[in-house]
């Protein structure tokens, strides 16, 4: 088909916003354009797929020259686009309906012509299958309501009564008199849609549903963009209890070097850090959902518990690639090789977050018997070779191993029913565990070091102290922390280690993760100015919509990787409640 209308240019992903309802996620970019939404789940195929040059696309944008501005509203993933005209302000409200259902997704878009009269070119170019689904017995009913079928998928879009259409979607200008608005809704499901719901309805049930899902957050440091990261992690967050890592794939880490992944899936040991920072600001809902998820993949799978699963805790299909031209300097990608690994850490992770739940006394029958499971499982695969956090070759990575022995001391201290003699054991598996690791990969400076094999230093490993695998003040957790403010820092931007003798930004942007994570470091060491340095540094790293990438590139200011990043938005979340002014 031949659209009537060229698909949106792509921007710098600092400028995109995301609008989520815990089933899927879409992008928005400073034109009013979401060039990006998978229908009905997250890892479903794309409807919208501009924002990795494929087709579909949906653009709300005023005629006349504009520059671009928005906001969230406070507490919400309900986005305001917002452009100062030639002639004078326009707004589009924009949001998915929550609480999403699982197989209906309700695109909410209402234009507000604030200051003067105002005008804009609306085109729907729904794209279903990443293309692949062509549009089919596209007709408008008797009140105005268009209505199409695309492979499985049912579309329906009210608000465009006049909508010319063509062989590749819809187009319209909606014409508006000053503090006029006017209201956009378009429907996509897998199922037949029931009865249209009025854009007013809508809109107050997910006004209020977004008011009752993110706590108030007080005392936390930088409580304006604490409560923003809770919000971005709700809106990931499914009605099973799992985050995605990310709404996107192949949003590329680096350009032309091959680093595309798909990152539509909940990885544990994200999840673990999710529900450890909501743990740190108070028992708010999302720890609840960690712990559920997390709970169900231990007691199904036990010892081969995998490193990531889908949304609703299925298999992460194999890894593919689609036919498209991919995101400037990246290519497309679906699935991930994760399904094919094993990552010890993510036991220990699990104990962590399950002994975070029973601080907090949310810790059911079925978590502790999860507890349980993932102690049994480091008892019995701690000396396997696994992927590691960074998930790259096999080896005996040491955070791996120190960070189950923080899960079993976790777990030992927080759960009064292990008894004596349990916890003891725990313990003791602990010591034996940090002993073997500091026989095989403590650095001749007296720091750790990655792997028996490969001796750099890893700024991953500064989490084991945090966690509580061996003290602050022993000498190997000073010595790392030195070792990693030497040699893996610019500019108060943290990397993760060195790939090869290049210098740390020729390899890979900094890690914002490790950003946070040195501001724990630093508050551990009672170091609290320069902890709030690393955390006001990293907390910047982001574009207008406050969201965050993976990576962050130190020259040229930009966001690398998948959008928006989940265990980024948890350890900014973690270094808010945990620095002064925080608990």
């Amino acid at each position: 088909m031949t659209a009537a209308t060229g698909p949106p240019a792509p921007h710098a992903l600092r400028d995109y916003a995301l609008l989520a309802d815990g089933e899927r996620g879409a992008l928005v970019g400073p034109r009013g354009d979401i060039v990006w939404l998978c229908a009905p789940g997250w890892d479903s195929d794309a409807v919208f797929a501009a924002l990795i040059g494929g087709p579909g696309w949906y653009t709300v944008t005023p005629t006349a020259p504009f520059v671009w501005g928005g906001y969230y509203e406070s507490g919400s993933l309900i986005w305001r686009s917002r452009w100062i005209t030639t002639g004078g302000v326009v707004e589009c409200r924009e949001a998915l309906a929550h609480p999403g259902d699982r197989h209906r997704a309700v695109v909410l878009r209402r234009i507000l012509a604030v200051d003067g009269d105002t005008r804009l070119d609306v085109h729907l170019h729904p794209a279903p299958g990443f293309g692949a689904r062509a549009l089919r017995k596209v007709r408008r009913d008797g009140h105005g309501r268009w209505t199409a079928r695309a492979g499985k998928l049912h579309l329906r879009w009210s608000g465009a009564p006049d909508a010319r259409p063509g062989d590749a979607g819809l187009s319209t200008t909606v014409r508006l008199a000053a503090g006029e608005h006017h209201d956009l809704v378009l429907e996509i499901s897998d199922r037949p849609l029931p009865a249209p719901e009025a854009a007013d309805n809508l809109w107050r049930s997910t006004e209020a549903a977004w008011d009752v899902r993110v706590p108030d957050l007080a005392n936390t440091l930088g409580r304006r963009d604490a409560r923003h990261a809770y919000t971005v992690l709700a809106g990931l967050t499914g009605p099973d209890g799992g985050t995605v890592a990310a709404a996107t794939t192949s949003l590329p880490e680096r350009a032309e070097t091959g680093r595309n992944y798909d990152y539509r899936y909940v990885w544990i040991r994200d999840q673990a850090y999710i529900g450890q920072a909501v743990a740190a600001a108070g028992a708010h809902p999302l720890l609840e959902d960690s712990v559920r998820f997390v709970t169900a993949r231990l007691l199904e799978h036990g010892p081969a518990l995998a490193p990531a699963y889908t949304a609703t805790g299925a298999a992460v299909p194999d890894q593919r690639t689609l036919d498209l031209p991919g995101y400037p300097g990246g290519f497309d990608v679906v699935g991930n090789h994760v399904n094919r690994q094993f990552q010890l850490d993510v036991f220990g992770e699990s104990l962590l977050l399950l002994a975070a739940a029973a601080r907090h006394d949310r810790l059911d029958a079925d978590g502790w018997h999860a507890a349980l499971t993932a102690a049994d499982a480091i008892a019995t695969r701690h000396r396997e070779p696994d992927a590691g956090i960074w998930e790259l070759h096999d080896d005996r990575w040491a955070h791996s191993r120190l960070i189950c022995a923080a899960g079993l001391r976790a777990i030992a201290a927080a759960t009064p029913r292990a008894g004596s003699g349990r916890a003891a054991g725990w313990e003791a598996l602990a010591d034996a565990i940090v002993a073997e690791t500091s026989a095989d990969c403590l650095h001749p400076t007296g720091r750790w070091q990655r792997s028996p094999r490969e001796t750099g230093v890893d700024a991953a490993l500064l989490l084991p102290a945090i966690r509580g695998a061996l003290p602050a003040g022993d000498p190997r957790t000073t010595a790392t922390l030195r070792a990693v403010r030497a040699d893996l820092v610019q500019d108060h931007y943290v990397y993760r280690f060195r790939h090869d003798q290049r210098p740390l930004q020729d390899a890979e942007g900094a890690f914002l993760l490790c950003g946070f994570v040195m501001a724990l470091a630093e508050h551990q060491q009672h170091n609290d100015v320069e902890a709030v340095r690393w955390f006001e540094r990293n907390r910047a790293a982001c574009g207008p919509p406050g969201l965050y990438a993976e990576e962050f590139d130190v020259a040229q200011r930009q966001l690398r990787g998948n959008l928006p990043q989940a265990f980024v938005h948890g350890l900014m979340l973690e270094a808010a409640a945990t620095l002064p002014p925080g608990r």
